[in-house]
């Protein structure tokens, strides 16, 4: 009686009603299909003669499309209803997989991983409007914490069996093996998903104006954090693809001492979801959010004084503990969007977030060296005058110090802007 009693009290604390239980099911058996097939499609590339074109045109895409995926999804699920619009998109996705099985060229591939690389993007809204209508808002940043936390147990064993495929089969069968057993899980998924998800209903036709669907849906205090976010990704995004050049080329840590690095950020972001997320339910959520911004912002700054791999894996521990508001951040997304727009709302929010966002990067290789610079006034015969001024000022520390002031930027203007329900609502 007592260890029912004890696994009740669990179940309510993490907020595991049927329709959760129903989606981390999804999580897990959707994630470990994509992570252990996708993770490995560009050696299948290279494997089916694509070349580096074919990996270069992947990358882009997936990039593309997880920013554009977001807002047709929320839509989509705000029309048909949560369940329906996620059996459209694992349907959608399996598509995918039979695409690639039935045709092993680098074109079809190509082609599939149009409708399955981007599942998480298009899937998000959805998952997070079951979260909001399924839970609480006492309960919605322990629900988004726990879908955080799970959706990471794919990413570990996903790479881990695919590797094993390939090992065993080969490149060519063990990959190709990977998409079917993709396949078999989706479905098994989208059988759990219509037997334990329950029916909700699509917004009548006609109900809501056309616009909105607009930029209307972005509000107030929801742009404020929009605005917030973007500078914060700026942030994040600036130095990304250069922190393991800096780690390994330029300090000369190795690979597997880099690869411990991102064993400890992710340790570190596991081990604040549950605890974190209990006392953001308990209170208002915006100091939650006001700290992780701040993890976001020292984390380029405590990297460019990282020279030894234990500097460095302060550096990560700093990294992972980004992840300490993230989900009362989306849940904060879901509080503040309009009750029937909720999942069109946080696809609009994510897709001009990420399409802005994506600027970054570009902007991060520009500061980082100035051979970018080089590059874009060779291919464009322009840009001269800007030449000079790259080729002062571009170097590491320039790149690590301006994603710095962004997150500054970030914060502080969140601190002074952002707000929440109140810890009232949240009652």
């Amino acid at each position: 009686m007592s260890h029912r009693h004890t696994a009740q009290r669990l179940v309510e604390f993490l907020g595991l009603k049927k329709n959760i239980v129903a989606l981390l099911a999804m999580v897990i058996l959707v994630g470990l299909g994509e992570k252990m097939a996708e993770r490995f499609l560009p050696l299948y590339l290279l494997a089916l003669g694509g070349g580096a074109f074919s990996i270069g045109l992947l990358n882009g895409l997936d990039n593309l499309l997880s920013a554009l995926y977001s807002f047709p999804g929320g839509y989509a699920s705000d029309k048909l209803g949560v369940k329906r619009a996620l059996a459209l998109f694992n349907l959608i996705a399996m598509a995918g997989y039979a695409v690639v099985i039935l045709a092993p060229t680098w074109q079809a591939v190509i082609l599939g991983a149009i409708l399955f690389v981007s599942w998480t993007a298009i899937s998000l809204p959805a998952t997070m409007a079951l979260v909001a209508t399924a839970l609480p808002k006492n309960k919605r940043t322990m629900g988004v914490s726990v879908h955080s936390l799970v959706r990471r147990v794919p990413m570990a064993l996903g790479p881990l069996i695919g590797g094993a495929l390939i090992g065993v089969f080969g490149e060519v069968r063990g990959i190709r093996l990977a998409f079917i057993t993709a396949f078999v899980l989706a479905g098994l998924s989208l059988a759990l998903q219509q037997g334990l998800i329950s029916e909700d209903k699509a917004a009548p036709a006609g109900q809501a104006p056309r616009r909105a669907y607009g930029l209307s849906l972005i509000q107030g205090p929801l742009r404020n954090l929009l605005v917030s976010d973007i500078l914060i990704r700026f942030a994040e995004q600036i130095p990304y693809a250069f922190v393991v050049i800096w780690c390994v080329s330029i300090h000369k840590i190795t690979p597997l001492q880099f690869g411990v690095l991102t064993t400890i950020e992710m340790i570190t972001a596991m081990l604040v979801y549950i605890p974190v997320a209990y006392l953001a339910d308990k209170s208002t959520k915006k100091p939650f959010v006001v700290i992780t911004f701040g993890f976001f912002t020292l984390f380029p700054l405590v990297l460019l004084f990282a020279q030894s791999f234990w500097l460095m894996a302060i550096a990560f521990v700093i990294r992972g503990l980004k992840e300490f508001g993230e989900p009362t951040r989306k849940a904060l997304i879901m509080d503040l969007a309009a009750e029937d727009r909720k999942a069109a709302t946080f696809g609009l929010y994510y897709l001009i977030r990420d399409v802005v966002v994506s600027l970054a990067a570009f902007g991060g290789a520009l500061l980082w060296d100035a051979s970018t610079a080089q590059v874009i006034s060779d291919a464009l015969g322009r840009g001269q005058a800007l030449l000079p001024f790259f080729q002062r000022v571009a170097s590491p520390t320039t790149n690590f110090l301006v994603a710095f002031g962004c997150g500054l930027a970030g914060t502080i203007y969140f601190v002074l802007f952002g707000r929440d329900l109140g810890r009232a609502e949240h009652a």
